[in-house]
């Protein structure tokens, strides 16, 4: 057995390494040692610093989340306006290339995986997604001020149709479909918001 690095050296790299064995293989399916051989640490190490697999896991959504969100607002901030953040976000994901598209999103995978379980990792998933809907409801309230969402349409329903519709775009693009199948996909859920 060999011994992993000490933990001083790139914690945060450690950390992404976690990150993208859940997103690779999920929770369940994701041992001790395939974190302990992608973070390159020890078992002491690890356990030390970032407690057991559970807590890990819980680190890792929250880092995926945070980073997600933040990258989201970013690129509202550059956005013309709210809908043409929303139309860029669908065609991005639409035009994912198929070695990041087979990943999914880790929100929704660890949502999915984990379905209505009464336990942390569960309804930290869950949470995960919720905090994807309110972001997207201050998208839609700002599509609806610039006038191109109508006022009449519900900002929360408008944010949990645009959060299942890119679940569901990831999920296509996940299967295997073409970026013109996605392409067609966006386009119905443009309409379907507009």
């Amino acid at each position: 057995m060999t011994i992993g690095r000490p933990l001083q050296h790139q914690p945060e790299e450690a950390l992404k390494a976690a990150v993208n064995t859940f997103w690779r293989s999920g929770y369940y399916h994701t041992s001790m040692r395939d974190l302990l051989d992608a973070m390159a640490l020890s078992r002491s190490s690890l356990y030390q610093a970032f407690g057991n697999k559970e807590a890990l896991f819980l680190l890792a959504l929250q880092n995926y989340r945070e980073e997600l969100l933040a990258s989201l607002a970013e690129q509202l901030d550059a956005a013309d306006s709210a809908w043409s953040f929303i139309e860029q976000l669908l065609h991005s994901a639409a035009d994912t290339d198929s070695q990041q598209a087979s990943l999914g999103c880790l929100l929704f995978n660890s949502a999915t995986e984990l379905g209505g379980e009464d336990s942390l990792p569960a309804q930290t998933a869950r949470d995960s997604v919720a905090s994807i809907n309110v972001f997207f409801s201050e998208v839609i309230k700002r599509a609806q001020r610039e006038g191109s969402i109508t006022d009449t349409r519900d900002p929360d329903s408008a944010a949990q149709f645009l959060t299942l519709s890119m679940s569901g775009l990831r999920l296509l693009m996940k299967s295997g479909a073409s970026q013109q199948q996605a392409r067609q996909t966006v386009n119905f859920i443009l309409r379907g918001l507009g």
